[in-house]
C-alpha cells in the first residue's frame, strides 16, 4: 500500500499564526527543537467537527512549554481557535488534531534562551479504527526493556518530543515481534504505561491503574476515570508490581489515539476483554462524539 509522506500531503496548516499551504510548513535543519528536543506537542481528536477537551489540550501544551523553560506566544484561546479554524480550511469532520511548539534556529548550543518559539497546529484524517466487536478481541503488548524515567531525571509532567525516543524504539521492537505495543515499567520497575497510552486493570469488578507521578496523566485517562466513576465503579490508582499481572481479569489501555483498547496479551498474561472494558469502550465513544450528532 502507497503512503503519501507527511510533508507531500495536501491541505493547510496553520504556522506562527499563519495558514499556509502544506508542503510550505518547514523548519531548517539546525533548529534547536531538532538536535536538543526542545520541542512540546499535543495528540487531539475531532469528531464530527467538535475536537474533544480542546482546551485542556491547549492548557496542557502551555504547562508542557513552562516546563521546558519557554513560552508559547499564543494564548489558549488564540490556539484554540486555530485549531478549529484549520480543521475548517481541511474540510475535515473526524481528525486527528496536532499543535507542536518548538525552539527556532538562532542559537545552536544547550542554551537557547534568545531562540524564537515557532508554532504549528496540522490535522490529517483520523477514521475509526475497528468496530466494536473486531476491536473487542483485544491487542497484544510486549513488555518493554526500556522503562520511564525518574522523575527527578527527566520533565516526565511535560508531553515533550524528546521523551518519547524510548517509547519509539519499544514500539519498533514489539512490533517486529508481533505485539501491537509495550508495556513499560517505570524507573523502579513498577506497572507504568504503554508507549503511548495508559494502562487499566480489573480485578474483583474494580479498576486498577498505576499512579501517573513518572509518566503523563493522560486527557483520556483521566476521562476514562470519571466515566467509571460516574458508573459507580471503584477506581483504584496505586502502585501495581508485574508479579501481579497474573491476577486481573482485564486490561485496557488509553490514549488520544488508542480511545478505550482492549487488550487480551501482555507478555505471558492472557485476559479476557469483559463487561467493565466493553461498557468503556462504548461510555468512551458516546462521550467524545457531539450530542447534537448523536441524538440525530
Amino acid at each position: 500500500m502507497s503512503v503519501i509522506p507527511f510533508d507531500r500531503r495536501e491541505g493547510y496548516i496553520w504556522f506562527d499564526g499563519q495558514i499556509v499551504p502544506w508542503t510550505d510548513a518547514k523548519v531548517h535543519v539546525l533548529t534547536h527543537g531538532l538536535h536538543y528536543g526542545s520541542c512540546v506537542f499535543e495528540g487531539e481528536r475531532a469528531y464530527g467537527g467538535q475536537i474533544f477537551k480542546s482546551t485542556e489540550h491547549s492548557e496542557r501544551l502551555h504547562k508542557s512549554a513552562s516546563i521546558l523553560d519557554f513560552t508559547i506566544p499564543y494564548s489558549v484561546a488564540e490556539i484554540d481557535a486555530a485549531k478549529h479554524k484549520v480543521l475548517e480550511l481541511n474540510n475535515m469532520k473526524d481528525a486527528y488534531v496536532r499543535p507542536v511548539a518548538w525552539r527556532g534556529s538562532e542559537m545552536m548550543a544547550v542554551a537557547a534562551q534568545h531562540s524564537t518559539i515557532h508554532v504549528a497546529i496540522a490535522v490529517w484524517d483520523w477514521p475509526s479504527m475497528f468496530d466494536i466487536e473486531t476491536k473487542m478481541k483485544g491487542i497484544k503488548l510486549d513488555i518493554a526493556d526500556y522503562r520511564r524515567p525518574d522523575p527527578m531525571t527527566a520533565p516526565s509532567e511535560a508531553k515533550a518530543a524528546g521523551l518519547y525516543m524510548i517509547c519509539t524504539i519499544s514500539k519498533h521492537r514489539a512490533e517486529k515481534k508481533g505485539f501491537a505495543d509495550a508495556l513499560m515499567y517505570d524507573w523502579q520497575g513498577r506497572v507504568a504505561e504503554c508507549t503511548g497510552a495508559n494502562v487499566f486493570f480489573t480485578k474483583d469488578g474494580a479498576i486498577h491503574t498505576p499512579i501517573a507521578d513518572c509518566f503523563l496523566d493522560g486527557i483520556t485517562r483521566r476521562t476514562t476515570i470519571d466515566l467509571a466513576k460516574r458508573r459507580g465503579i471503584d477506581v483504584i490508582e496505586r502502585r501495581i508490581m508485574p508479579d501481579e499481572l497474573p491476577s486481573f481479569n482485564e486490561c485496557f489501555i488509553t490514549g488520544t489515539a488508542a480511545e478505550v483498547t482492549p487488550v487480551s496479551q501482555v507478555g505471558p498474561h492472557s485476559y479476557q476483554p469483559g463487561n467493565i472494558t466493553r461498557t468503556l469502550v462504548e461510555d468512551y465513544s458516546a462521550e467524545v462524539r457531539p450530542k447534537a450528532a448523536a441524538a440525530a
